[in-house]
């Protein structure tokens, strides 16, 4: 380290630089979710010319050489001089930060991208991107590398053959000549009328490859893409949102397009449920005034979960924000009001529905779209505007309100289901009053099968949830006791998508799970009271095993969520091989792994044991394999999608079975693993 500390060490990051040597503060991260984040931003502003209602198409292509191309049939990114620098306004949207049309209110009235960082981002952290805007009948190209300009931005005419072939892809069609025979018109109309709507036909393609030396992978995965697409496609009605793998080997092809919108979301998100009403209650409200507009879908079901979704300008605010506020403010207020207005609850009755009571088993998805979002965080996770809570509210209690003055049976059948709901909420209640007074949930009372560790810290300590009281001999015997505690668990804990809270409480399993890990459930969870940072499962490498696995990350992400959501769950991965020779002994974590480390070794005198269980092993083993810090593999737990998380759980563990055998049939060829 030097002496001095001058001027001599300030360093000045130009251009595009900053984004290279901190590229997580941009995109979140440098793994496969900061990777297709790259996707999301260059899609965003195609939405944005959506929103600006210039754009009905876009494609997402997925390249033979790995590299993705965004296309839109928007006005086209400027590529005029710009008056302060004399460059073309193409070159600085994708060059310098902090540059672009979201910033200008006549330009844009509403914008997902209102941070103006997103495309050129993406070519910071791009080893090329390749920039083609259609306008004023001409094409301009610009080629980038790193973030830096290597071909200047040029122009030439589009000859006819490439604007047939365009529009061929835009319209899935050449275009119909009214007045000619059969209304195809000859080849020559065709033409003429191509070159009279040439002009008109604008756009913006985006073409890039993600830089190697930046991110861990560079491989995209077609799912993830094909995901938030379809959200955008259902957040945006009439949008044509279309993908393509032309990978080798793939080949996929989807378009998302839904004249429903909210409604045609909400449908898709209640399959595989038993729906109260046949259609969605569907809100569309404008506030001029505040240039906000607000659109709602809900679905009521007979299942116990509340799913609600909320965007902005298109942008998933997973955490939610003061629009959210609102909508549960309002759709309380108005519930409880029309059930006295219509004698559904009786005006001197001391029955209020909670809000809990009326959002049970609804899903529901809420769209604003709003000029100057202030979103709490680069991540735009929560929306801040403090005015938003009051005008949503305004909107959807006078929009529910009419809507049930003029469905009154819908009412009665939600306002029923909400009674069934405090009725239930008041049975958990007292169950969990007298499960404290019994000790089961109290941290006070640790439940006696639990072999806890010394160390009082939480941020140190660990806990294991064990399969079965064999492998939980052996990780008491194996583990450090200052740091792990063990917890075995005898069976299969219940499934907690099919029940509801006063059912769970009553289960043995969960009791001691709950207790051992001292936070509490359901309204009573404080993570403050987390007596372990470190929630490991391991369990059996089998489909037994696996099935321990997911019901417990079932229980994990519908009660106590915010223990993924603070990263504290994790997986252990505990060997399925053991290979000796003489007094050498390796493990191997795959298939894989163990034909390669049977190779190294040799064939000749080496003994290979597939474990199937964790009992099998001894102590010793145990603890070098699996729970030793310095050599054990964890897999953390965390939610990328909150939505698609929801879909699986429901799918896996829910009632229908049809959508089960769909989602294992689809996924089948995915298992390595697989114990039968």
């Amino acid at each position: 380290m030097a002496d001095t500390y001058d001027a001599s060490h300030i360093t000045v990051l130009e251009g595009l630089q900053p984004v290279r040597e901190r590229p997580a503060m941009y995109i979140g991260s440098t793994d496969t979710r900061g990777l297709h984040h790259l996707v999301y931003e260059v899609v965003d502003n195609s939405i944005d010319e959506a929103l600006a209602g210039y754009c009905t198409r876009i494609w997402v292509m997925m390249n033979s050489n790995g590299s993705i191309t965004v296309e839109d049939n928007g006005r086209g990114i400027p590529v005029d001089a710009m008056e302060k620098n004399g460059k073309s306004a193409l070159e600085v949207v994708l060059t310098v930060l902090h540059a672009g049309g979201k910033f200008d209110k006549e330009s844009y009235q509403v914008s997902g991208g209102l941070h103006g960082v997103g495309v050129s981002v993406v070519n910071a952290l791009s080893a090329w991107l390749d920039a083609r805007v259609y306008r004023d009948g001409n094409i301009y190209d610009m080629r980038f590398s790193q973030g830096k300009t290597i071909a200047p931005c040029s122009s030439r005419e589009e000859t006819l053959a490439e604007l047939r072939s365009r529009y061929q892809k835009w319209y899935g069609r050449m275009p119909v000549i009214a007045d000619a025979p059969e209304g195809h018109g000859s080849e020559g109309e065709r033409s003429l009328f191509l070159r009279q709507f040439q002009k008109e036909l604008t756009g913006t393609s985006i073409s890039f490859s993600p830089d190697s030396t930046i991110f861990e992978t560079t491989t995209f995965d077609y799912d993830v893409l094909a995901h938030r697409l379809r959200e955008l496609a259902f957040l945006n009605a009439g949008l044509a949102i279309r993908i393509k793998d032309d990978r080798p080997g793939e080949g996929t092809h989807e378009t998302y397009c839904y004249e429903g919108g909210l409604s045609e979301f909400v449908t898709y998100l209640a399959e595989g449920e038993d729906c109260l009403s046949p259609v969605p209650i569907s809100i569309s409200r404008k506030d001029p005034e505040n240039k906000f507009e607000l659109e709602v879908a809900i679905q009521y079901t007979t299942g116990y979960d509340e799913k609600i979704f909320s965007y902005v300008n298109s942008v998933n605010t997973r955490e939610g924000g003061t629009h959210l506020e609102g909508f549960r403010s309002a759709i309380t207020r108005a519930i409880n009001a029309m059930a006295r207005r219509n004698g559904l609850i009786k005006e001197n009755s001391q029955i209020t529905l909670r809000g809990e009571d009326v959002r049970e088993g609804m899903i529901s998805v809420v769209s604003v779209k709003m000029a100057n979002p202030q979103f709490e965080g680069q991540t735009k996770m929560r929306l801040g505007n403090s005015n938003v809570k009051g005008i949503t509210d305004s909107l959807v209690y006078a929009a529910l309100s009419e809507y049930f003055d003029e469905n009154p049976k819908v009412l009665q059948i939600i306002v029923e289901k909400a009674l069934s709901a405090a009725r239930a909420r008041e049975a958990a209640r007292h169950a969990r009053e007298l499960a404290r007074r019994k000790g089961a949930l109290e941290s006070a009372g640790l439940p006696g099968k639990l072999a806890d560790c010394s160390e009082r810290s939480p941020e140190k300590s660990e806990i294991y949830i064990v399969e079965g009281d064999s492998a939980g001999g052996s990780a008491k015997q194996g583990r450090d006791r200052k740091f792990q505690a063990i917890l075995p668990l005898r069976g299969k804990i219940l499934n907690v998508e099919k029940a509801a809270e006063h059912q769970i409480l009553k289960n043995v399993e969960i009791q001691t799970l709950v207790s051992a890990i001292g936070t509490g459930i359901g309204e009573n969870f404080d993570i403050d009271r987390a007596r372990y940072h470190s929630i490991v499962i391991m369990t059996d490498a089998d489909v037994d095993g696996s099935h321990i696995r997911t019901l417990l990350l079932t229980f994990f992400h519908k009660w106590m969520p915010k223990l993924i959501d603070a990263q504290y769950i994790y997986i252990a991965k505990p060997p399925l091989f053991s290979l000796t020779k003489g007094k050498q002994e390796r493990y191997a974590y795959s298939e894989e792994e163990m034909k390669s480390a049977l190779a190294e070794m040799g064939e000749k005198g080496v003994s290979v044991k597939r474990y199937k269980g964790l009992g099998e092993m001894n102590a010793q083993q145990l603890w070098d394999t699996t729970m030793n810090p310095e050599k054990r593999i964890f897999k953390k737990v965390r939610i990328e999608d909150a939505m698609e998380a929801t879909e699986i759980f429901k799918t896996l563990m829910g009632k229908d079975v049809e959508a089960r055998k769909e989602f294992i049939k689809r996924h089948a060829r995915e298992v390595t693993n697989l114990d039968i």
